[in-house]
């Protein structure tokens, strides 16, 4: 069986200039950033993904968070618009990349936004963060595309982060992890977990029960080890910064049709 893949995309050396929202902006080190883009990839590697590199785009600060270009389901591609109009440009290099691996591409139109980092996919549901960088246009589109395939979407309200992947993801078993004082509606999943620290919240699932996740979230990894996972732990402090998690920096593609 030919190993999974996952979509990454080197930081620009203007890194540091990227979009901060939430957060107060502090200066990021660009060097100590690459490190820690390798080390992240390297951790996909080590646990068995090919990772498919789009080239970077130096003139996008924010491009090395691939995630919130594109949105994949089954053998469908959804090719992102931003609510951030300086994003835009990031998703011409994406969509020929996943074009390359044999995805079917669509795309979202005007007046829709969305962001990856909104979608939150768990089994056959697909939440999707509102209120931020997506509007209910963006939702729309995004049902269009994906509920033929067997979706059902449902929207989150977002309003005290900057996705709804800042402030949920999802264990492999469906349960949906946040830190509770950035979850806006924990009622609206039918399994809510809390976690003990905000980087807690982001979790990649590796496969067998692997959770690649912040090292700057340790009580959050003791949780999960205690509930039989096995915490990969990776640094990505710069990338922190910048309201980047671990989910930012990658795009599974489990059913890469090539």
């Amino acid at each position: 069986m030919p190993s999974p893949k996952a979509l990454v995309r080197p930081p620009s050396s203007r890194l540091a200039d990227g979009l901060v929202t939430h957060f107060e902006r502090v200066p990021v080190d660009v060097e100590l950033a690459l490190r820690q883009w390798d080390g992240y990839v390297r951790a996909l590697r080590d646990n068995g993904w090919h990772a498919v590199e789009v080239p970077p785009e130096e003139a996008c600060p924010d491009s090395v968070f691939v995630e919130d270009a594109v949105v994949v389901l089954r053998d469908v591609a959804l090719i992102c618009r931003s609510g951030a109009p300086t994003r835009r440009a990031e998703t011409a290099a994406v969509e020929e990349s996943v074009r390359a691996q044999g995805y079917a591409v669509r795309r979202l139109h005007a007046p829709a936004t969305l962001d990856g980092g909104d979608v939150l996919k768990t089994g056959d549901t697909v939440y999707v963060g509102t209120g931020g960088r997506t509007n209910d246009e963006g939702v729309r589109q995004l049902s269009a595309a994906f509920e033929p395939l067997g979706a059902r979407v449902v929207p989150v309200p977002v309003a005290k982060v900057l996705h709804l992947k800042s402030a949920v993801t999802a264990l492999p078993d469906g349960t949906v992890i946040g830190y509770p004082p950035l979850v806006d509606s924990p009622s609206l999943f039918p399994r809510f977990r809390p976690v003990p620290e905000e980087a807690g919240a982001h979790v990649v699932l590796l496969g067998e029960d692997r959770l690649l996740m912040a090292a700057s979230a340790p009580r959050s990894a003791e949780l999960f080890a205690g509930l039989g996972y096995e915490p990969v732990l990776v640094d990505i402090g710069e990338f922190e910064k910048l309201e980047g998690c671990v989910t930012c920096l990658s795009v599974r593609l489990r059913g890469a049709p090539a």
